[in-house]
């Protein structure tokens, strides 16, 4: 009786404290059936995770320290609902925990200044992402705006600060001191830099971010370059939408990809469709025959239903399609099934 008594003030102690440091335990599990075909390939039938939204689980807390000023973290953690194992990780073998996002920040009048393992300005993903312009996001895989355009995804050793909102405009600058596991010096490092600035207000959803990536030590040591565009407008009958990139590298692959996209209410639900086009030319070094001009092109849609206010079914299809320099399933540095369709059905779970 004693014990259960003890355990019971244990508890109510426990959840006291956590109410006052307001910290929440939060997640999502994503799963789907998806059906996928790569010309002169076999027909595949995969069980994949998080197809629409990366399955995760995560921590995050605020601590009110007054006068407008407050310290928190978020930490969060991928897997992969079909087996069980994690994902997001940046080691070989896909390990660390909190892969997604280990953060520390300060917020107050200033803004905000972050510290951790982060996601880039245009990844697509995490609480600093900037990213605007393409209706499904860096959901659906061939579907992700980062599957044909290049992206930075997440970065080690990084600081960011988000500015105020000044009348719906934020701005960003992000850096990382090393974008990988390396025990090289400072000098020897591969950086990351990148600033850009967000625009939300009425029904405007814009931005303009841009990227470097020196590469120090890399096989082509010239620094990468990215500019992302992003242009919406919410009309409520339909939200359409505009995207481009520009990235280069010299003696590397220099490319151009534009977006146009809409999302509208249906039946209850939300529609997603979007068309894209690449055009570049790679100044690296080519394999025997292979042409130096890149050709690709995309149509994808999606539909979202919501069963609950924490859960949504789905399905999706898109077709990818790469010539000349583009006719394998490789992009700058981004993979993606060109030739090929994906169908699928899935279900996403908030909780």
């Amino acid at each position: 009786m004693k014990k259960t008594l003890l355990a019971a003030a244990v508890m109510a102690a426990s959840s006291v404290a956590f109410a006052a440091s307001n910290v929440t335990l939060y997640g999502v599990v994503d799963a789907s059936v998806v059906v996928g075909k790569v010309k002169h390939q076999d027909t595949t039938v995969q069980l994949k995770s998080g197809f629409r939204n990366g399955s995760r689980w995560g921590i995050k807390g605020v601590e009110d320290l007054g006068n407008g000023y407050a310290v928190g973290f978020i930490l969060e953690q991928g897997y992969n609902v079909d087996d069980g194992t994690t994902a997001n990780g940046w080691s070989k073998d896909n390990s660390g925990a909190f892969n997604r996002e280990s953060k520390l920040y300060v917020q107050g009048n200033f803004g905000q200044i972050g510290f951790g393992r982060l996601g880039s300005l245009a990844g697509g993903a995490q609480s600093n992402n900037l990213l605007t312009g393409w209706a499904l996001g860096t959901s659906y895989d061939g579907g992700s705006w980062t599957a044909l355009a290049k992206g930075n995804g997440r970065l080690n050793n990084a600081i960011a600060y988000v500015s105020p909102d000044f009348a719906g405009f934020k701005f960003s600058a992000m850096y990382s001191n090393g974008t990988k596991k390396d025990d090289a010096k400072w000098s020897d490092n591969v950086h990351y830099y990148g600033i850009g600035g967000q625009y939300t207000l009425g029904g405007f959803k814009n931005s303009l971010i841009f990227e470097a990536v020196d590469n120090k030590g890399q096989t082509n040591s010239n620094t990468a370059y990215l500019i992302n565009l992003g242009l919406g407008y919410n009309f409520g009958a339909i939200t359409p939408m505009f995207a481009y990139q520009y990235n280069w590298q010299k003696d590397g692959v220099k490319d151009n990809v534009f977006g146009l996209s809409a999302l509208a209410p249906l039946g209850g639900g939300t529609a997603k469709i979007g068309a894209r086009y690449l055009f570049g030319k790679n100044e690296g070094t080519l394999a025997a025959n292979q042409s130096d001009r890149r050709r690709a092109w995309t149509i994808n849609g999606a539909y979202e239903y919501p069963l609950s206010k924490r859960t949504t079914t789905y399905a999706y299809a898109g077709y990818n399609h790469g010539s000349k320099g583009l006719k394998a399933d490789i992009t700058a540095n981004q993979t993606i099934k060109l030739n090929g369709y994906q169908v699928g059905v899935g279900m996403t779970h908030n909780f």
